[in-house]
């Protein structure tokens, strides 16, 4: 089993030196709006992918006045304890250590200590573009395969070479297609490992998020899940010569892996456009649970789940049904936010489970 038991913060967002035990595998935090809530999931989050989930940048996630910031973590792995520590310098450089071994390269972390996320604005991922549901898959296939992780990395970086490449033919007039050529034969082999391992992975975990969701609204409605992808069609070195003519006049690249979606249809419409918000939620939360349980199986242990205000707008009897799922159904650590302490601790005193509380003023 994978437990935080002990995570200490210092100049972090609002948090100037604060150290806060985890005793129990379900801890609620509350507090008003602004008291640091979703901080401190943002920090458990910055111990288990090295990065932020909620902005993109470092440095605005150290303290105001301050210029850098340090967060520590003491992890039960196993029957291993193990010391996680994430720096921000002054100088503006990151690093990240586990045991005090400094990794050379972040991604070396990812899938080490696995974590679930649902947040309030995820609803961007059933609403959103299709960049949205691609990044959902790849990080969770980041964190079951390493070399999925580096493939992913070596093609975007390819990906913006090529792009840079394709500018700079209208920006010099001068085309280089051997260039072009050493570019397209490079970007083939992580984008058809991309490509073949997002196929496979889908095959059992689309039906189980439909299954989930099913369960969750309570109503059996003709949800469909599909992958979308011009590999179906055809390989990828067929689609990068058949395009290259519209990829001179976009000066980008126009077909590849970073166009695929996941189609998300309620008998013959787009979810999007006709589901309610009750209908959202509930396809987010069995997105979100699906990933769980693939985790779980996966690396044989139960992942971290951050739930962060999501009881907003939720009837009680969808909160019950979401709180037995991932305190009784899932046995692993825990972590919510309400701004209603006494509300949150009624539906935990009902499942009868132990449960610890940080109160933040």
């Amino acid at each position: 089993m994978l437990t935080l038991q002990a995570i200490s913060l210092l100049q972090f967002k609002n948090y100037g030196n604060r150290s806060f035990p985890m005793p129990e595998r379900i801890m609620a935090i509350c507090g008003n709006n602004g008291a640091g809530k979703t901080n401190l999931l943002d920090a458990i989050h910055y111990l288990c992918f090295t990065k932020s989930y909620f902005t993109r940048s470092d440095a605005s996630t150290v303290q105001q006045g301050k210029t850098g910031f340090r967060i520590e973590g003491n992890f039960l792995l196993g029957e291993k304890e193990e010391k996680a520590v994430c720096i921000l310098r002054e100088t503006g450089k990151k690093e990240f250590s586990v045991n005090e071994q400094i990794y050379e390269k972040f991604s070396q972390h990812i899938g080490r200590y696995p974590c679930v996320v649902i947040a309030p604005d995820d609803a961007i991922l059933i609403m959103g573009g299709s960049e949205e549901r691609r990044k959902f898959l790849d990080a969770l296939l980041s964190q079951l395969d390493p070399v999925y992780l580096q493939h992913l990395i070596t093609y975007t970086k390819l990906l913006q070479q090529r792009n840079a490449l394709l500018k700079s033919f209208a920006d010099t007039q001068e085309k280089n297609f051997a260039l072009l050529d050493v570019l397209d034969e490079q970007i083939l082999v992580p984008g058809n490992y991309i490509f073949n391992k997002r196929r496979e992975f889908v095959v059992p975990f689309l039906p189980s998020v439909k299954h989930l969701y099913q369960d969750i609204a309570q109503l059996p409605e003709e949800l469909n899940l599909v992958y979308e992808s011009e590999l179906h069609q055809a390989g990828f070195d067929e689609l990068l010569k058949l395009t290259r003519t519209k990829d001179l006049y976009a000066l980008r690249t126009t077909s590849g892996i970073h166009k695929d979606d996941i189609e998300i249809t309620m008998g013959n419409q787009l979810f999007r456009n006709i589901a309610s918000q009750g209908q959202r939620k509930s396809l987010l939360f069995a997105l979100k649970l699906a990933e769980m349980e693939v985790l779980k199986k996966e690396k044989g242990f139960a992942p971290l789940l951050l739930l962060d205000d999501v009881f907003e707008k939720l009837d009680e009897g969808r909160i019950s049904n979401l709180l037995h799922k991932v305190c009784i159904e899932n046995d692993g650590q825990v972590f919510i936010t309400d701004t209603n302490e006494e509300r949150l601790r009624e539906h935990l005193e009902e499942l009868n489970v132990e449960y610890g509380v940080i109160s933040l003023g």
